[in-house]
């Protein structure tokens, strides 16, 4: 299935210690090019968030962010209160000596070791968190897969219009023909000497040649097709080789347009090209 490369999906699950989130985002890019940004209790997993986003994911430029949000304190955290008893007795034994020593009970809590707060288990977390991520990724390629569908729509029916114009010029290359040859007669029939009618027929012959474009639309006719059949891959990053392949859809254009001698086959082969263009432009935002 076609997939773009823009997309975004999040997920959030708790933990023991505390929410933890995650983010991935994308845009177009040539190669795969995965940036991170991690809470400090999981900077040791990133080689392995790489791997595990480059195994589903081959293009595009992503941006991965997991947090973790500390629990609310009212509920998480915990008093050391033999700690609090013994500063609570320093500060009554010091009284006698200070008198002017004030000690609120907030000031106590903010010193190191009252207040404790739950030490993640890094294996614990880290199981978590690649957990979420394969839930996120999951939620991204749905995204990329439905908005990959609606590009390929819309590349199949430019595709079709292609094919439809291909037929068009390919119809009128007879009357084309004759239309030549016409001219070519009357031409010579203005000359004021008589010319051979084996060397008027031999010159007409490779000049029908120069404006041949039976080819160009035979490998437009082949490039179609394949253009189709990529389409129609599944589970496979195909952005590289439609670009490839528009690069030889436009030859033949170009190349229609520099033979054309007649008003309707130039003005289909400035149709060709703009479609070519629009397909072009959605092509690049395949993976």
């Amino acid at each position: 299935m076609i997939r773009s490369m823009t997309a975004f999906a999040s997920g959030e699950r708790g933990t023991p210690w505390g929410a933890l989130s995650c983010e991935l985002r994308s845009v177009n890019h040539r190669f795969l090019e995965t940036g991170l940004r991690l809470a400090d209790e999981l900077r040791t997993l990133e080689p392995v968030l790489r791997e595990r986003v480059a195994a589903r994911v081959q293009r595009g430029k992503l941006d991965l962010v997991m947090r973790l949000r500390a629990p609310e304190a009212a509920s998480s955290l915990t008093v050391n209160e033999a700690l609090l008893g013994q500063l609570g007795e320093l500060a009554r034994r010091l009284g006698g000596q200070f008198p002017n020593l004030q000690v609120q009970f907030t000031d106590l809590l903010q010193l190191p070791g009252v207040l404790q707060t739950p030490v993640a288990d890094g294996e614990a977390l880290q199981a978590q968190a690649l957990e979420l991520l394969d839930q996120v990724l999951d939620e991204f390629i749905a995204a990329r897969e439905r908005e990959g569908a609606a590009l390929a729509a819309a590349i199949r029916e430019r595709v079709d219009a292609v094919e439809r114009i291909a037929g068009e010029v390919r119809a009128l290359v007879p009357d084309i023909r004759d239309g030549q040859r016409a001219k070519l007669a009357a031409r010579l029939a203005d000359l004021p000497h008589p010319v051979d009618p084996g060397r008027a027929e031999q010159e007409l012959v490779l000049w029908l040649q120069k404006l041949d474009v039976d080819e160009e639309l035979d490998r437009l006719g082949s490039h179609i097709a394949e253009i189709r059949r990529i389409l129609s891959q599944k589970g496979q990053a195909v952005g590289r080789r439609l670009d490839f392949l528009l690069q030889e859809f436009n030859r033949e254009a170009n190349t229609l347009g520099s033979k054309s001698v007649d008003a309707r086959t130039s003005a289909a082969a400035v149709e060709l090209k703009v479609l070519i263009d629009q397909i072009r432009e959605q092509v690049q935002n395949i993976e």
